[in-house]
């Protein structure tokens, strides 16, 4: 019997964390489910979904990251969580980007559009930039957009969010074979 652990863990990035974080995972009988891995703001943030056999307590596997990693100064935690049965509506993929300057409040503003269509977020990333014009903000999301939900009307509003906040919006089914 296996079950489902949480597994974060966050650092100052450097070479070796993946590698560190996931031997004791292989180590503890663990098999990487779901991923995120990236650096934010020079520090490496891992977030995973992780198969372990049924015996493996959350505690014990935390434990046994803190201790291991120890030397890389990760913070880690590691919660039991329950199987997401059905967790994904039917509908389309659609890919979603914001392009402008920088100004508090624009995921918040994105992201309250999206919702109220019905749409779930299902990946999110954020950059600044740098460009000769001066600092820009740049999101990426992907979306599930239920078969209910009317892309034209979303389309819509983001375009008029766009106008207020002075940003580009493009809003494009995603037929992307990957991910």
């Amino acid at each position: 019997m296996t079950a489902h652990v949480a597994v974060t863990a966050v650092g100052l990035d450097r070479p070796g964390i993946v590698a560190a974080v996931t031997g004791v995972l292989l180590e503890h009988g663990g098999n990487l489910e779901d991923t995120a891995m990236t650096r934010l703001g020079g520090h490496f943030a891992m977030v995973m979904v992780v198969a372990v056999p049924g015996d493996e307590s959350a505690t014990a596997l935390e434990d046994a990251l803190a201790r291991e990693t120890s030397a890389l100064g990760l913070s880690v935690t590691v919660r039991a969580i329950e199987d997401a049965t059905g967790a994904s509506a039917e509908g389309s993929s659609w890919a979603l980007s914001v392009h402008g300057a920088d100004r508090p409040g624009i995921v918040h503003r994105v992201a309250t559009i999206v919702a109220s269509h019905g749409a779930n977020i299902v990946d999110l990333a954020t950059r600044r930039v740098t460009t000769d014009a001066g600092a820009g903000y740049v999101v990426v999301l992907e979306l599930e957009l239920p078969s209910s939900a009317d892309a034209v009307r979303l389309g819509e509003a983001l375009d008029a969010l766009a106008a207020e906040l002075g940003v580009d919006v493009h809003l494009r089914a995603d037929d992307a074979d990957v991910f």
